[in-house]
């Protein structure tokens, strides 16, 4: 197995990420404003709370986008509001040949779309379906891996889709990816991206679009309920972990770099081979040389590691992540299952995740060292 890695984020740009938000924010809220907790209502000005607003407007100059809206439901809320309003039921629309994210998928059925599959891989074929289909309507592509062996190059294939078919608009759900690599589908040319607030450090529950005005005043107007909306202490107190996890993020991928090279340097035996994967986050995969991972993953647990995810990056994972490969990934290789094991070090170093996984293996091995 040897993924296609996403470029990531540096430590210099992750920083140079938070001062430019900083700006942003500065630009919209004076000293007093942003010390505010955040109102609530539906405000006659703007339909929403004042803060809610003013939130969104940081993150649309932040994302160099049109505009931006704040949605409940994390990032498959984001999604759903998005493809609610760019799609009507039956419409057809054109995704990868991948396994596709289980939520996602809902949301298709949920919506009655039709998709049509092809695979993004294959440039050729991409472009020979662009210039052929005339029945989609939009044109979705994940931004993190689905599988093992994706390798198309996300700026490529949405100049492509832009110049064949300009009619298309562009959905890339950037889960695990904002504020994670240099830039996302919108910075790149997309006409919206899609991502989760929760998985930056921000509020369970705060899905984020940035795009397109058109689609983003649509979301407002349908949900004008104020049950419905991120009310505005909910957006600010978002606003204010979205400044600290460029940074934090690129510490934990220092660390999963780091990890990488010490897997595979024979710091602990048993382990066939490591590879970073962006299988959602950015991590490790280990294989292991005995169909074992279930109970190693077990083990691992009472040394201080988290064993399933509540976000897969949000606040409140902070202990090393040692856990299942994801779901998509199964699919393509399913004998993972019982070999392989995914590792995330989230805020913890590679130095103590090393320790942990050794000790695990140890555990069902016999084998100490």
């Amino acid at each position: 197995m040897k993924p296609s890695i996403l470029d990531d984020m540096t430590i210099d740009q992750a920083k140079e990420l938070q001062f430019r938000l900083v700006s942003a924010i500065a630009r919209e809220f004076s000293g007093h404003e942003f010390f505010r907790q955040g109102d609530v209502g539906v405000v006659p000005a703007t339909g929403r709370p004042v803060q809610t607003a003013k939130v969104e407007q940081v993150l649309a100059h932040l994302f160099q986008s049109q505009a931006c809206a704040l949605a409940r439901g994390a990032g498959t809320g984001a999604i759903r509001s998005l493809l609610s309003a760019l799609l009507e039921p039956g419409d057809s629309l054109i995704v990868h040949t991948a396994p596709v994210y289980t939520t996602t998928r809902e949301t298709f059925r949920m919506m009655g779309l039709k998709f049509r599959t092809v695979d993004f891989n294959d440039s050729d074929s991409l472009h020979r379906f662009l210039q052929e289909d005339r029945r989609s309507r939009l044109f979705y592509v994940q931004h993190s891996r689905q599988q093992p062996n994706d390798t198309y190059d996300l700026k490529t294939t949405i100049g492509m889709v832009r110049r064949v078919r300009p009619d298309l608009p562009v959905v890339v759900d950037d889960n695990y990816t904002a504020c994670k690599v240099p830039h996302i589908g919108v910075e790149l040319g997309a006409s919206y991206s899609c991502f989760s607030g929760f998985k930056l450090l921000g509020p369970p529950g705060i899905g984020i679009v940035v795009g397109n005005e058109e689609a983003v005043k649509t979301i407002r107007r349908r949900n004008y309920s104020g049950g419905g909306q991120v009310q505005g202490y909910e957006a600010m107190e978002l606003l204010r972990s979205l400044v600290t996890a460029p940074v934090a993020i690129a510490v934990q991928t220092e660390q999963v770099n780091r990890l990488h090279r010490m897997l595979n340097s024979g710091r602990i035996s048993g382990i066939k081979q490591a590879v970073i994967t962006h299988s959602q986050s950015k991590n490790v995969i280990v294989e292991l040389d005995r169909p074992i991972a279930p109970e190693v993953i077990k083990a691992s647990e009472k040394y201080g590691a988290a064993v399933y995810p509540v976000g897969a990056e949000s606040r409140f994972e902070i202990l090393p992540m040692i856990y299942r490969v994801s779901g998509t990934f199964l699919e393509t290789r399913p004998e993972l299952a019982k070999t392989g094991i995914r590792i995330n070090p989230m805020r913890a170093g590679a130095d103590l995740t090393l320790e942990i996984l050794k000790r695990a293996i140890a555990d069902e091995t016999g084998e100490r060292g």
